[in-house]
């Protein structure tokens, strides 16, 4: 194995840890939203039953927007960082 082979190796095994990395993260961050997503569901669940009626704010619908918008714009990126 060459010198050269030897320093594409450690970039391409470099840009796969990073890789992995972005992937870790992007699954907490969805693990997070579907789990908070979950527990308000459960939660208004719960109320129903106990009686209570619950207003879903509209700023709360859209902050859930807002988060999946942004998780979904990091996919094409992770692909591309796959990609080079």
């Amino acid at each position: 194995m060459t010198m050269y082979e030897t320093s594409d190796l450690h970039k391409r095994v470099a840009r796969y840890e990073a890789a992995v990395d972005e992937l870790r993260a992007a699954h907490q961050d969805i693990r997070a939203v579907l789990i908070d997503q979950v527990l308000y569901e459960r939660w208004q669940q719960i109320g129903a039953e106990l009686g209570f009626t619950v207003a879903t704010p509209a700023s709360a619908t859209a902050t859930a927007q807002q988060d999946l918008n942004a998780m979904n714009q990091q996919i094409p990126q992770m692909a591309e960082s796959w990609a080079s």
